[in-house]
């Protein structure tokens, strides 16, 4: 199994200095992986007390029967993973409020490259660090998968994302919640946090600003992207057309049914 390192942060001590409404409501933050899971879990971490935050593990289908019970409604708490689109999974997490996070797969395949390729993963991809291979060779690894190692773009598409859009969940952009970040001091952002925090059973603040500025803090996040460290080969700041193009042909439909044009 692939391993992720990454340092330990003080969101715990953080939350302490905040009066806790207790949660009433499993919440499952579900996400598309590599599409600002850490920011979104560390933002709604200061929004719920510390023994209710299931922190025992990133929750995925393939350890879904050995956390069952964080999706306990008799013992409500905020957990975090990135669980297919499944009839046990949907099973599961039935009495949770369910909030799906997803990028638009342009910038998803640059940010997957840069993590496989940091100090911070360790997996079955190794071989792809040794700087033998070229930025746009890695970028088609990305979009189009390697056989018995790494799943295609449309394949984790697909079931993290897509799916999820006929089912009882909350969908969420992470260009939508970066931009409120970036804008925290708006009417619009305001917005846009107090339904979030509505969308998991909790009442909004005062102090909402503070809280999320903490928790959005990058230093919180060992896997934000100024975090990593390692990455070798130069990639760019953007995808370019020919990527994009066969972004298009992998997985068409696929950025106008998550709300892309």
């Amino acid at each position: 199994m692939p391993e992720i390192f990454v340092s330990p942060d003080t969101l715990d001590a953080e939350n302490a200095r905040f009066a806790q409404a207790p949660l009433r409501q499993p919440v499952f933050l579900n996400s598309v992986p590599k599409s600002g899971s850490h920011l979104l879990r560390n933002i709604l971490r200061m929004f719920v007390p510390v023994n209710q935050q299931y922190a025992a593990d990133f929750i995925q289908w393939a350890t879904l029967p050995q956390h069952r019970h964080a999706f306990d409604p008799a013992r409500p708490s905020l957990s975090w993973g990135h669980l297919f689109f499944a009839d046990a999974s949907v099973v599961e997490t039935a009495h949770a409020r369910r909030i799906v996070l997803y990028r638009d797969p342009y910038d998803w395949v640059i940010a997957r490259a840069r993590f496989l390729l940091s100090d911070q993963f360790s997996g079955n991809v190794e071989h792809l660090k040794n700087g033998e291979i070229a930025a746009d060779e890695l970028l088609t690894m990305m979009i189009f998968g390697l056989p018995t190692k790494l799943p295609s773009l449309n394949a984790i598409y697909e079931l993290n994302a897509v799916a999820w859009l006929g089912a009882r969940a909350r969908l969420l952009k992470l260009e939508d919640l970066t931009q409120a970040i970036a804008t925290i001091d708006t009417p619009e952002a305001e917005s846009f946090f107090a339904t979030l925090l509505e969308d998991c059973g909790i009442a909004m603040p005062q102090d909402w600003q503070e809280r999320v500025r903490i928790g959005a803090d990058p230093a919180q996040s060992g896997t934000a992207r100024g975090n990593l460290t390692g990455v070798a080969i130069d990639l760019p700041s953007k995808l370019g057309p020919r990527h994009k193009a066969l972004v298009d042909y992998h997985a068409p439909g696929l950025r106008a049914v998550l709300g892309y044009s």
